[in-house]
């Protein structure tokens, strides 16, 4: 018979108040302009976008001087500004940490020239509306001037994107086809959700002319579509199990379709008809 572990005392921890990640800007700002080494401070997620809370996670860039980014502990400098529970380079090469009240971060350590001169490559893809508030250093000028060029939204040229879109989830929902009729449904169930979800709800978005979240599209999705479109994604969801994981495929795949079409009438797009089919088909349930 296994022995029980004993109960573990749980710590009373303060719950984070409603302007805790505020208050933590400022300590940040506070912190990088006492150190002479960080020539930057750049935020970056819901707080520049004006939709952070209390669940929100403090993310920034740390621009260093380039004699002094080598030997910079961005571990050390994070947590000047609480204590942390955890702090680790993530599988992006960037230092993530969790702080003493469940507040998540992450923080990029870049040598200032470079760093500063790689914001300009973010057009199209990040937008700072405000960017004097996404800055809080900057000691030589240059930082805010690159944030400026990501103040106004850029959304995705509509019928390139519309293509890439049609042909990719084409692609991915035959290999999900594939892999559901081996037998593979724990595979299968991933890539519907991590990779055709996605890639579905961007198409969706730009029909819809909802592209603010395009980078996480299902983020507020609840807010940003119609009712009739969270329904409808709802619908390809669902249990890991083989019957759930056809019908939520099938459903998918007939969403992804009218999607197509709707891109293909308004954009003139080409979609690969017979394949579209051939896919429905290979997506059926075995007889």
């Amino acid at each position: 018979m296994p022995h029980a572990r004993p109960a573990q005392a749980r710590t009373a921890r303060t719950p984070l108040p409603a302007d805790g990640l505020d208050r933590r800007i400022e300590l940040l700002r506070a912190t990088a302009e006492a150190d002479p080494r960080v020539e930057g401070v750049l935020l970056y997620g819901s707080w520049t976008l004006g939709e952070a809370d209390a669940h929100s996670d403090l993310d920034a860039y740390l621009y260093v001087r380039e004699e002094d980014v080598d030997a910079f502990d961005g571990r050390e400098f994070v947590e000047r500004l609480a204590p942390l529970k955890l702090a680790y380079t993530n599988m992006y090469g960037i230092l993530a940490v969790v702080f003493d009240d469940l507040m998540r971060g992450e923080f990029h350590v870049e040598p200032t020239g470079p760093g500063i001169a790689e914001i300009r490559t973010w057009r199209g893809q990040v937008h700072l509306p405000l960017p004097e508030a996404a800055v809080l250093l900057d000691r030589t000028g240059d930082l805010t001037a690159a944030a400026r060029e990501l103040a106004a939204f850029r959304p995705p040229e509509p019928v390139s994107t519309a293509q890439q879109l049609t042909d990719e989830l084409a692609n991915w929902t035959l290999m999900l086809a594939h892999i559901q009729n081996r037998g593979e449904y724990a595979r299968a169930h991933n890539l519907l959700h991590a990779v055709i979800a996605p890639l579905q709800l961007k198409l969706c978005r730009l029909l819809r002319g909802s592209t603010t979240h395009w980078l996480t599209p299902s983020r507020a999705l609840e807010a940003d579509l119609p009712q009739t479109d969270v329904e409808r994604y709802t619908t390809t969801t669902g249990p890991l199990t083989p019957e759930a994981l056809r019908t939520a495929a099938a459903n998918s795949w007939r969403w992804s379709r009218e999607l197509a079409a709707g891109a293909a009438d308004r954009w003139g797009i080409d979609l690969p008809l017979g394949l579209h089919e051939e896919i429905a088909e290979a997506l059926s349930p075995a007889e």
